[in-house]
């Protein structure tokens, strides 16, 4: 047996030439596509906008937006500038990419679970407490500081 396929360079393609297209796979492609590091930002944006046109179902959308923030991850400072970017738009348009599910509802999700572990920690910690371990062994193995041990040492004894 005997395959042949074409090769598709997508960093050769001009991300440009994608954006009027109501293709979903061309909206998800545009983050393998040729741009500069300059250009993150504006890639991002016509991305957002490109799926608020299409008006795809809400599985669709996670699932394109998926890739995308896969391959192009903006950081923190671009997100700031993005929203800047998304807020000088036409107010129905910015509204609706405001409502899209987008890296804002992961990261809370982060966030969320971040607040979780350091929960747990403090209730492992508390529990060490109780049963009278030192407070470098409790800092040890929680992570915890020992100004934070004894806060809660104190919490617990009052």
């Amino acid at each position: 047996m005997y395959f042949q396929f074409l090769t598709l360079t997508l960093r050769k393609l001009r991300w440009r030439d994608f954006i009027h297209s109501n293709n979903p796979v061309a909206a998800a492609l545009l983050c393998k596509m040729g741009f500069t590091e300059a250009k993150r930002v504006e890639v991002k944006k016509e991305f957002l906008r490109m799926l608020v046109r299409m008006q795809l179902d809400p599985a669709r959308q996670r699932l394109i937006y998926g890739f995308f923030e896969r391959y192009l991850k903006l950081t923190d400072e671009e997100e700031k500038v993005l929203m800047q970017e998304v807020n000088k738009l036409d107010p129905e348009l910015a509204s609706k990419i405001m409502e899209l599910p987008i890296s804002y509802e992961e990261r809370g999700k982060e966030i969320g679970k971040e607040i979780g572990r350091n929960e747990e920690k403090r209730e492992i910690a508390k529990k060490m407490i109780l049963k009278g371990l030192s407070p470098n062994l409790i800092a040890k193995v929680t992570g915890l500081s020992h100004e934070e041990i004894k806060v809660l040492s104190d919490s617990i004894n009052n």
